[in-house]
């Protein structure tokens, strides 16, 4: 009867084992990263009686998570993957956002040179004078906001590198934490699985973060390290990471290592790779692209504008203005150079940014991945200049010592478009009229039309020099007496830095002058020059236009914003089968654990009955004894 007693006694405990096991798993259906657990029972060793073996019960012996860590680590890769894609097409969202806004650049462009024609109409008009100049501000505040987009872009990037720094330590030192709590409970002779799965969802939230590859030792403990290999957790020590200012550009955040090297560049994978890709392979080349239209625009303005002459009869000076490109002196520099760079042919201007640096004899330039970059000159501001010419640019060492490993890095174009201004107000200093008026004899008898006329050469000496164009015959002129030259009709008559187009047949004796402009000149000139800038190929040796260019920067934003898109995409449904297969696996059926129970529940009731039996007979066999 003891033997009964002890069985069903055995029965009634296995069973709440599993009752308690299942319950477990109900009361962790929504807990994130819970594995389901399941009880594993053992039949107890059998009693030798009478010639055979009775059993004597059975025992839960172990408490098992439902567990694979192939499909667990599979599980954490698809994450990394897919937070970086996540975050990377929320970053290109934003700036796709940026550059097709209500502050469109197009928009500002078409406005400006809208009113540059219509002043073209009126030149000496001062309201259509001022609306250009207020055209004009309203294009620069279109450059100036979009940079300002860009720039709270690239602080909102350095905040979230910041504080995925903060959750990677975090993260680091808790697995470190139940790494030492795991080793310690393991000593018990069982696998704590609860403390296993909290240890898995922090490595599962660092993933999400940046890319983890994590080992498990035989000490049950795991080895933690990220990106390209940097060692983060290893037994109970956390390594802490944190960020310094980039050793040139002190606005940008860089991660450092425990040892103080920028390990940026590591961080391939996660929400944090995605800021750095991002920074290096969107927004910079938009920030250079933006700055790159603001100088175009600054440059063939400003080179037009100073052919023409104002109303007060002056020289056009400069319409907008522009910084020069930025410099920044690397952190590291031993020597006391400094460094400075001019834009001199924008036409040749790309939107790279570059890294000059001295090897203890002359100076090399690279970009700032690395690519070599052909330059002339030693950077000798002179006299005799000799400055170190790259891609339109002219940089010059004004003062101090290099030392070998010194550098400098040089941004031509990030920051233009933040400094674009317009350099007058005054109405009667636009230059609309040209430098030269061509007119024509009241008694000329021929047909012949005086057509445009064009300055080739704003410093030629002669320019201004007072012409006489005299036809001796329909087909002959002379220029001042000079020689005869011929005339086919249409055609043009070439002077000291000018070209006058002429159609028709003129006279004998028929005269056209070309003198100087007088102030206040109601001539136009200059203003339709002006205009046709719109349409004036710059950058890229005279081929893209201003227009052009903000055009490029909208499909290059857009092309990367459908990448990210398409990627996301990609990456959530690789994730969605990975999370399915692990789920299988090691997710908590509400339908299988309510079976399970049923029957633990069942068979509890049973081995209860079963004690019931044996107490039963006992007392049945107490009271014979005493009969």
């Amino acid at each position: 009867m003891a033997d009964l007693l002890s069985t069903g006694v055995s029965g009634l405990l296995a069973s709440q084992v599993g009752l308690s096991t299942v319950g477990h798993n109900i009361s962790n259906v929504n807990t994130a990263g819970y594995t389901r657990q399941t009880t594993t029972f053992n039949a107890r060793a059998p009693q030798y009686y009478g010639g055979m073996y009775i059993g004597q019960g059975a025992d839960a012996i172990s408490v098992q998570r439902s567990y694979s860590q192939f499909l667990t680590q599979t599980m954490w890769s698809a994450t990394s993957s897919q937070s970086r894609a996540l975050q990377y097409a929320a970053y290109t969202s934003a700036t796709n956002n940026a550059v097709s806004g209500s502050a469109n650049l197009q928009s500002a462009l078409d406005g400006f040179f809208g009113s540059v024609n219509d002043m073209a109409n009126a030149p000496t008009d001062t309201a259509s004078r001022q609306a250009m100049i207020g055209k004009a501000n309203t294009l620069v505040s279109t450059f100036r906001s979009l940079s300002s987009q860009f720039q709270q872009i690239d602080q909102q990037t350095n905040q979230q590198i910041g504080s995925a720094v903060d959750s990677i330590n975090s993260l680091a030192q808790s697995i470190a934490s139940l790494n030492g709590e795991i080793q310690k409970a393991y000593a018990g002779g069982a696998a704590p699985n609860d403390l296993l799965d909290a240890r898995d969802q922090a490595i599962s939230q660092l993933s999400a973060i940046v890319g983890v590859n994590a080992t498990e030792n035989s000490d049950h403990m795991v080895t933690i390290s990220i990106g390209n290999g940097q060692p983060l957790v290893s037994a109970t020590n956390a390594v802490k990471l944190s960020t310094a200012p980039n050793q040139y550009d002190s606005s940008r955040l860089e991660v450092v290592g425990p040892s103080g090297s920028v390990i940026s560049n590591q961080l391939g994978s996660g929400s944090l790779g995605a800021a750095f890709d991002f920074r290096t392979n969107v927004l910079d080349p938009a920030r250079n692209q933006l700055g790159r239209a603001a100088i175009a625009m600054e440059d063939a303005f400003n080179k037009q504008h100073a052919q023409g002459i104002d109303l007060n009869g002056d020289p056009g000076g400069d319409f907008f203005s522009i910084s020069d490109p930025a410099v920044f002196n690397s952190t590291t520099n031993k020597g006391t150079a400094s460094m400075t760079a001019k834009v001199t042919d924008v036409g040749k201007l790309g939107a790279s940014d570059y890294i000059v640096r001295y090897d203890g004899t002359k100076w090399g330039v690279t970009t700032t991945d690395g690519t070599v970059v052909p330059s002339t000159g030693t950077g000798n501001p002179g006299p005799p200049a000799d400055p170190i010419v790259i891609d339109g640019l002219a940089i010059t060492v004004p003062g101090g010592t290099p030392q070998a490993g010194d550098s400098f890095q040089i941004q031509p174009t990030r920051n233009a478009a933040s400094t674009i201004s317009v350099a007058i107000s005054d109405t009667n200093k636009i230059a609309a009229s040209g430098p030269l008026v061509a007119t024509k004899s009241a008694s000329n008898t021929g047909k012949g039309v005086l057509g445009g006329l064009t300055v080739t050469d704003i410093n030629d000496a002669n320019l201004k020099t007072p012409v006489v164009i005299q036809f001796t015959s329909p087909t002959t002129y002379t220029i001042n007496g000079g020689a005869p030259q011929t005339y086919t009709d249409p055609g043009t008559i070439t002077g000291n830095g000018w070209t006058l187009k002429l159609s028709g047949a003129p006279a004998a004796n028929d005269t056209f002058n070309v003198n100087p402009a007088a102030s206040a000149s109601g001539d136009n000139g200059n203003a339709l020059a002006l205009a046709n800038v719109a349409t004036k190929g710059v950058l890229d040796n005279g081929v893209t236009t201003v227009g052009k260019s903000y055009s490029q920067l909208i499909a290059q934003v857009g092309t990367a914003g459908a990448q990210a898109s398409t990627a996301l995409d990609a990456q959530q449904s690789i994730l969605d089968q990975a999370t399915a297969a692990q789920q299988s696996l090691s997710g908590v059926n509400m339908d299988e654990e309510a079976s399970n129970l049923l029957r633990f529940q069942q068979a509890y009731a049973a081995s209860a009955q079963v004690i019931t039996t044996a107490n039963t007979i006992f007392e049945s066999l107490l009271s014979a004894v005493r009969g």
